[in-house]
């Protein structure tokens, strides 16, 4: 497994990775999959101001794990969330595990002090990750979300780094 940081070129194995955790479920708050263009976007402003990056397995990106902004009042500015996304195909092979073990050490080196992580519920795998790489929970907004025909709770874990 190779880690490294994202380029504008993996964007459309990044939107494809993440197309169906908009489309098959409420893991993500999205409606409508960004497509590779607004996935650009997305790696091309996160990578400038707290990393992006990919996994590859045998030459296939595999997954991919950032870190964005937390808040936009100044206050929040040492405080970062981070997302992480496996492609089914390649679930419980250790890459959320790798992904995270360079993002969060290149977060505290750009100076990050916490590192926050909402996830919609129920996810046992994704709480599983995280409380695995150190998180801990700190509290859930529950009905935030509407999705699929239903009220979802968002879980936010926590790691200082």
């Amino acid at each position: 497994m190779i880690i490294r940081a994202a380029s504008l070129d993996d964007a459309g194995r990044c939107a494809a990775i993440y197309r169906p955790f908009v489309t098959d479920g409420w893991v993500s708050f999205e409606i409508d999959p960004p497509d590779a263009v607004e996935m650009a976007h997305r790696i091309e402003a996160y990578s400038a101001t707290h990393g992006w990056l990919v996994a590859e397995v045998d030459g296939v990106v595999a997954g991919y794990a950032y870190g964005s902004p937390h808040r936009t009042r100044e206050a929040y500015a040492p405080s970062c969330d981070v997302g992480i996304y496996i492609d089914s195909a390649f679930a419980r092979r250790g890459v959320g595990r790798a992904l995270y073990g360079q993002l969060l050490p290149g977060l505290k080196a750009l100076d990050y002090h916490a590192a926050f992580a909402g996830i919609a519920l129920p996810n046992e795998a994704s709480i599983g990750l995280h409380e695995s790489m150190g998180f801990t929970p700190v509290g859930i907004y529950r009905e935030v979300g509407w999705k699929m025909g239903g009220w979802r709770d968002v879980g936010w874990w926590q790691r200082l780094l």
